[in-house]
Protein backbone atom coordinates (compact mmCIF):
# COMPACT_ATOMS: atom_id res chain seq x y z
CA UNK A 1 0.00 0.00 0.00
CA UNK A 2 1.15 2.96 -0.73
CA UNK A 3 0.03 6.78 0.12
CA UNK A 4 0.75 9.92 -0.85
CA UNK A 5 -0.47 13.83 -1.18
CA UNK A 6 -0.10 16.31 -3.83
CA UNK A 7 -0.11 19.78 -4.06
CA UNK A 8 -4.01 20.94 -5.00
CA UNK A 9 -2.72 22.89 -8.08
CA UNK A 10 -1.22 19.37 -9.63
CA UNK A 11 -4.21 16.74 -8.89
CA UNK A 12 -5.12 16.90 -12.40
CA UNK A 13 -1.22 16.24 -13.43
CA UNK A 14 -1.10 13.27 -11.25
CA UNK A 15 -4.36 11.54 -12.42
CA UNK A 16 -3.33 12.82 -15.86
CA UNK A 17 -0.31 10.87 -15.43
CA UNK A 18 -1.93 7.88 -13.71
CA UNK A 19 -4.28 7.64 -16.73
CA UNK A 20 -1.48 7.03 -19.01
CA UNK A 21 -0.15 4.44 -16.60
CA UNK A 22 -3.22 2.60 -16.36
CA UNK A 23 -3.26 2.53 -20.11
CA UNK A 24 0.22 1.14 -20.86
CA UNK A 25 -1.20 -1.59 -18.12
CA UNK A 26 -3.94 -2.50 -20.17
CA UNK A 27 -2.53 -2.31 -23.65
CA UNK A 28 0.57 -4.65 -21.94
CA UNK A 29 -1.41 -6.84 -19.59
CA UNK A 30 1.35 -7.83 -17.19
CA UNK A 31 0.73 -11.14 -15.38
CA UNK A 32 0.50 -11.49 -11.71
CA UNK A 33 -0.10 -7.86 -10.89
CA UNK A 34 -3.10 -6.18 -9.23
CA UNK A 35 -2.93 -2.30 -9.20
CA UNK A 36 -5.59 -0.08 -7.70
CA UNK A 37 -5.14 3.97 -7.11
CA UNK A 38 -7.70 5.78 -5.34
CA UNK A 39 -8.05 9.70 -4.93
CA UNK A 40 -9.31 10.35 -1.20
CA UNK A 41 -12.39 11.99 -0.51
CA UNK A 42 -11.76 14.53 -3.69
CA UNK A 43 -8.52 15.61 -2.29
CA UNK A 44 -4.93 15.42 -3.12
CA UNK A 45 -4.77 11.92 -0.84
CA UNK A 46 -4.25 9.11 -3.12
CA UNK A 47 -3.61 5.52 -2.15
CA UNK A 48 -2.58 2.66 -4.60
CA UNK A 49 -2.49 -1.13 -3.82
CA UNK A 50 -0.15 -3.21 -5.31
CA UNK A 51 -0.29 -6.85 -4.95
CA UNK A 52 2.42 -8.66 -7.43
CA UNK A 53 4.00 -12.22 -7.50
CA UNK A 54 7.94 -12.14 -6.42
CA UNK A 55 10.24 -9.27 -5.41
CA UNK A 56 7.94 -5.91 -5.24
CA UNK A 57 11.05 -3.90 -6.14
CA UNK A 58 10.68 -5.41 -9.31
CA UNK A 59 7.02 -5.51 -10.21
CA UNK A 60 6.23 -5.45 -13.49
CA UNK A 61 4.84 -2.48 -13.83
CA UNK A 62 8.10 -0.51 -12.54
CA UNK A 63 9.30 -1.13 -16.27
CA UNK A 64 7.03 0.97 -18.04
CA UNK A 65 7.79 4.61 -19.24
CA UNK A 66 4.11 6.20 -18.28
CA UNK A 67 5.07 4.61 -14.73
CA UNK A 68 8.46 5.84 -14.57
CA UNK A 69 7.02 9.31 -15.99
CA UNK A 70 4.57 9.28 -12.78
CA UNK A 71 7.48 8.40 -10.07
CA UNK A 72 9.85 10.97 -11.73
CA UNK A 73 7.19 13.78 -11.06
CA UNK A 74 5.94 12.76 -7.22
CA UNK A 75 9.15 14.36 -6.02
CA UNK A 76 7.86 17.55 -7.36
CA UNK A 77 4.58 17.34 -6.72
CA UNK A 78 3.96 15.74 -3.89
CA UNK A 79 3.48 17.56 -0.29
CA UNK A 80 3.59 14.34 1.74
CA UNK A 81 6.22 11.93 -0.41
CA UNK A 82 5.31 8.05 -1.05
CA UNK A 83 5.24 6.21 1.93
CA UNK A 84 5.00 2.23 1.43
CA UNK A 85 3.08 -0.17 4.00
CA UNK A 86 3.43 -3.64 3.87
CA UNK A 87 0.38 -5.58 4.27
CA UNK A 88 -0.09 -8.83 5.25
CA UNK A 89 -3.81 -10.48 3.97
CA UNK A 90 -5.52 -11.27 7.13
CA UNK A 91 -8.64 -12.45 5.17
CA UNK A 92 -10.56 -11.41 2.36
CA UNK A 93 -14.32 -10.93 0.89
CA UNK A 94 -15.19 -10.74 -2.98
CA UNK A 95 -11.48 -9.10 -3.36
CA UNK A 96 -11.21 -10.24 -6.98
Amino acid sequence: MIRYTVRPERVEQSVALLHAVYADLERVRPRGLRYDTFRLDGSGSFLALIESVGDPVEAPHHQLASFQRYRAALSEICTEQPTVTYLDEVGSYRAS
